[in-house]
């Protein structure tokens, strides 16, 4: 009995999956990371960003959206107006890889079926899982310019807040442009709040209650593909 419903359950939502509109494609782009070291400019894409984004449309205003990006975010103390900043000659390369889920909302009605283009801005919210380098600055060691990598990576969460507007030429494709601010739920992504060994806690600095800030701007080519059913409105 319990064999039977769940291949009967099986069978439904791969029917509803198929009766829907989708969307696969690239997100290309920069990045640039906001935080203790470097420059303090919410918006300056310094460093490339690319991956995957998957929608899968509900209806005409929303989409369940999810993504996974990867970059090297990059920041210099050389790089700033903060005179304090550029004395201390911080610098550092972190590779960062970001998995989000979240639901997407068209402001206007974005409906494939019409023939005719459609463009409307849209807002993403949801959570982000992301994977990242650990290291940390050793003031007492000259040069200090170069971070000390511990060979490992951390895991954290991020908040993500993308605002874009996008555009389907036909119903085939969608060209959107982008930014995302994503507030992490660490302070390490820079290097100044080592985690792990108790020892390490000699070696943090700046403002440990401000997390970091990353920020990712750039386009999204999708291609759509699925049954074209009727939306229902939202």
């Amino acid at each position: 009995m319990i064999k039977r419903s769940l291949l009967i359950f099986l069978i439904f939502i791969s029917t509803y999956m198929k009766s829907q509109f989708h969307e696969a494609g690239l997100f290309i782009g920069g990045s640039n990371y906001i935080g203790e070291v470097g420059s303090d400019y919410y918006i300056l894409p310094t460093n490339s960003a690319f991956g995957l984004i998957y929608k899968w449309n509900i209806n005409t205003r929303y989409s369940l959206r999810t993504s996974i990006i990867t970059t090297s975010l990059k920041a210099s103390d050389y790089r700033t107006n903060d005179i304090n900043r550029f004395g201390r000659a911080y610098s550092f390369e972190n590779n960062l890889t970001e998995a989000s889920l979240g639901i997407e909302f068209n402001f206007v009605d974005f409906n494939l079926h019409n023939q005719e283009t459609n463009f409307t801005p849209y807002l993403f919210l949801g959570l982000s899982y992301i994977n990242y380098d650990k290291f940390y600055f050793d003031s007492s060691l000259i040069p200090i310019s170069k971070p000390i990598s511990n060979d490992e990576q951390d895991q954290s969460f991020s908040i993500p807040l993308i605002l874009g507007f996008k555009i389907n030429p036909n119903p085939f494709f969608v060209i959107g442009l982008e930014i995302g601010a994503k507030y992490s739920l660490t302070d390490d992504l820079d290097g100044s709040a080592p985690i792990g060994d108790k020892t390490l806690n000699q070696f943090s600095y700046g403002n440990s209650n401000n997390n970091d800030w990353y920020i990712f701007s750039g386009i999204t080519i999708s291609f759509t593909f699925g049954d074209l059913v009727c939306y229902s409105r939202g």
